[in-house]
């Protein structure tokens, strides 16, 4: 196989040379060349999967693994740095936020490439960068515009980083023509510039990976792993990673996924808010499966709830952390109002380590006393609660993980999903996918629940609770008169230098499609730069 070249669209400056030196481009090129032509077939996979759901046909535990199911094996032993994740923090490859996360009261810090990141060149770059000085120690940041510095504190968070989906082109670069998987750009960047010093610092590299749907997507991994541990002449499980199980079709593959992953797996994750999308997505031509208000699905309704108890049975029977769910609320500074945020925050973390869970997420380090409090509580000094097999609960069917969830769709509902939709798309689309909205941190996962559910109910001309059908033209008026809400609160000089416009247009178009758009992200990546 000859050697590849990669075509960069951006012009080179101090910060892309740093990152794309000519070594590192060799590697992505090696790993573009050998895996990228896979990822087609895989999302082509994907479609035709999706295509029988949409003609009738429900996800469900597939026969021809069985045995895998069924048979005794383990995944490789956990890392001792990766045996204590009972809280973690995400956010996006910011220089500032990945200070603060960092110097947080956590276990550890997911940096995200993907949900939380709008994948701009400048932002991917520069979150290589921040990460990479981060991982060295050296990380820090002198803010002009408010007076303040940002050092990195001594014992900080152990740093996992988060690639793209496999879905998601870097179409700023290129191999004969085509835009490269920007999953393999994440990774490869990532690894080359880190595992030297991760090593140097008595660790390995870890990941997280979203959106898998099938096992024969963690078995690419697989590959991509083994591939490069043998190139730069490494152990294998020198790189670790933890699944996330937040797309409907994985929650009944997580033993394949496992299975396929077992030399460097440690973990699945319950990624509750991309779960619920991805059910409202999978099962989008059901008109006996569509949820109600997003505000009412919560993790103790019984589709839920079923799902996080599966994966820690699961997780623990070979051996593997079982990771809890994201906390999104961000602290009010109203001592009444956020007496409420901790009481919730406490309630769903409660629910999470007694279900058995080791470990869980937030949004937020203002969350993190509170939610020690609870880990501490179910978990005493162990750094986990593998110990908790869950092997005596009733089999968890495949009609309670698709069991439709009851509730009201309401007008204040709907309201409320278009202007986080609005604010969010718009954010996303000005270089920021982290965006506090109405007392949530919001990323695209909820952005994608927003709008899908609004896209449902009009397909399906589902009533609000008050009777009135949702059709396009009842969303246009809506979307019409909520787009001057958020106007006013933003402010006119907001409004017009943050995308507001272009953001009201892709969310009206993507919703009152006929086809539902797979994910928001792809076309709002043709509105950057």
């Amino acid at each position: 196989m000859s050697k590849a070249s990669l075509q960069f669209t951006q012009p080179s400056d101090n910060a892309s040379e740093q990152i794309f030196s000519e070594q590192a481009k060799d590697f992505l090129a090696e790993l573009v060349q050998q895996f990228a032509p896979a990822v087609d077939q895989l999302l082509s996979t994907r479609e035709e999967a999706q295509k029988a759901y949409d003609s009738g046909a429900l996800p469900d535990f597939d026969p021809a693994t069985a045995d895998i199911r069924n048979s005794d094996w383990q995944v490789a032993p956990v890392p001792k740095d990766l045996q204590k994740r009972r809280l973690e923090i995400t956010g996006p490859v910011e220089r500032k936020m990945v200070i603060n996360a960092l110097n947080a009261d956590v276990d550890v810090f997911m940096a995200d490439f993907e949900d939380a990141q709008s994948p701009t060149w400048q932002g991917m770059v520069h979150g290589q960068l921040n990460l990479r000085d981060a991982n060295a120690g050296t990380i820090s940041l002198d803010d002009e515009k408010s007076g303040k510095s940002y050092r990195l504190q001594e014992d900080p968070a152990l740093l996992i980083a988060r690639v793209r989906g496999l879905h998601l082109p870097e179409k700023h670069i290129q191999l004969d023509g085509k835009a490269v998987p920007g999953a393999l750009v994440d990774f490869a960047m990532y690894f080359f510039h880190n595992y030297k010093q991760r090593l140097q610092n008595g660790s390995g590299v870890y990941f997280y990976l979203p959106k898998l749907q099938h096992h024969k997507e963690a078995a690419w991994w697989s590959e991509v792993f083994h591939f490069t541990e043998q190139k730069f002449g490494l152990p294998t499980g020198t790189i670790r990673a933890t699944i996330l199980i937040e797309t409907l079709p994985a929650v009944f593959q997580m033993h394949e996924i496992l299975h396929s992953l077992k030399e460097h797996i440690v973990a699945l994750n319950c990624g509750r808010w991309d779960y619920i999308f991805s059910y409202i997505k999978t099962l989008r031509a059901h008109p006996d499966r569509i949820l109600p208000d997003r505000q009412s699905v919560s993790m103790d309704k019984p589709f839920l709830n079923a799902y996080s108890r599966l994966l820690i049975r699961t997780c623990h029977k070979r051996g593997a952390l079982a990771m809890g769910g994201m906390a999104a609320f961000i602290p009010s500074k109203d001592a009444s109002e956020n007496k409420k945020i901790l009481d919730k925050v406490r309630a769903d973390k409660e629910q999470e380590f007694g279900n058995g869970h080791d470990g869980t997420w937030i949004a937020h380090p203002g969350l993190a006393e509170t939610v020690k409090a609870v880990y501490q509580k179910h978990l005493g000094d162990k750094p986990n609660q593998l110990d908790v097999t869950r092997q005596d609960d009733t089999e968890i069917s495949a009609e309670l993980l698709l069991q439709p969830c009851p509730g009201e769709r309401t007008e204040q509902g709907m309201r409320t999903n278009i202007r986080v939709a609005v604010q969010y798309i718009a954010a996303w689309i000005s270089g920021r996918g982290c965006v506090p909205i109405y007392g949530l941190m919001e990323d695209a996962a909820t952005a994608e629940i927003s709008r899908t559910s609004i896209w449902q109910w009009i397909q399906h001309e589902q009533p609000l609770s008050d009777g009135r059908v949702v059709t396009k033209s009842l969303f246009a008026d809506m979307l019409a008169e909520e787009a001057q809400v958020v106007r006013t609160e933003v402010g006119e000089e907001r409004w017009a230098s943050e995308n507001f416009d272009k953001a009201v247009k892709l969310f009206s178009s993507i919703t009152t499609a006929d086809q539902l758009t797979e994910f928001l992200t792809l076309p709002g990546y043709d509105l950057l730069p």
